[in-house]
C-alpha cells in the first residue's frame, strides 16, 4: 500500500505506526488529531518520505514516512 502513494494523493497518518516511531521520539509525541482525522495531500515524495499538506488547518507541511500514511477514503 505505501509503495502506491504518490504526489497528489489524499492521505491521513496511521496512528499506530506514528506513535512509537523514531519521528515521535525525536520531538513532541503528542500528535494533533487532525493528522489522523483530516485529509492531507502529498505535495512531494523523497525516498521513503512524503511531504504532506493538511490544508484544512493552519499548519506547516510535515514530512512523514510513506508507511505511516494511508489513502483517505
Amino acid at each position: 500500500m505505501a509503495g502506491k502513494l504518490k504526489r497528489g494523493d489524499l492521505v491521513r497518518a496511521v496512528q499506530e505506526k506514528l506513535v512509537d516511531s523514531l519521528e515521535a521520539k525525536a520531538s513532541d509525541n503528542r500528535f494533533s488529531p487532525y493528522l489522523f482525522e483530516t485529509k492531507g495531500e502529498i505535495v512531494e515524495t523523497r525516498d521513503e518520505y512524503a511531504l504532506v499538506n493538511f490544508g484544512h488547518v493552519p499548519t506547516p507541511n510535515i514530512w512523514l514516512r510513506l508507511d505511516q500514511l494511508e489513502k483517505f477514503d
